[in-house]
């Protein structure tokens, strides 16, 4: 189920995400891997980085309402409680300045990744990620 909504997220992704994940794609050849729409219990992530434990969000300017800022608060606690660093952009950061954005991303991914055991069991984040990587 979980693969499946991913797909579905990946063909409705935004121009701003399209244009980072072009962007971050490049980035392979510096040994940065990224996936797109990636699950994480029973949230979705735009874009993670598993070896830099590093997640960009692509947001809009503001939220328009409070149950979306807490879903965001929400995600963004379970997904920081996995041992991820959250990059939370806006989309007019990426479509007028996605060299900056760039730039913050590596300078992100130039840290060392926060230490973290990882899970074993039913519901930890391991067990979400073995569903998606090869």
């Amino acid at each position: 189920m979980g693969i499946e909504r991913a797909r579905e997220l990946r063909k409705r992704m935004s121009a701003p995400e399209v244009k980072l994940w072009n962007a971050l794609r490049d980035l392979r050849s510096l040994g940065f891997h990224f996936r797109r729409q990636v699950p994480l219990g029973s949230y979705y992530a735009d874009f993670a980085c598993h070896a830099r434990r590093l997640i960009v969000e692509v947001d809009g300017d503001t939220h328009g309402t409070d149950a979306a800022a807490a879903h965001d608060e929400h995600r963004g606690a379970f997904i920081s409680g996995q041992g991820y660093r959250i990059l939370r952009v806006a989309n007019g950061d990426v479509m007028r300045n996605l060299d900056g954005v760039m730039t913050a991303i590596l300078a992100l991914l130039d840290q060392p990744p926060p230490s973290f055991p990882p899970h074993k069991g039913e519901g930890g984040l391991r067990g979400a990620l073995d569903d998606i990587l090869p």
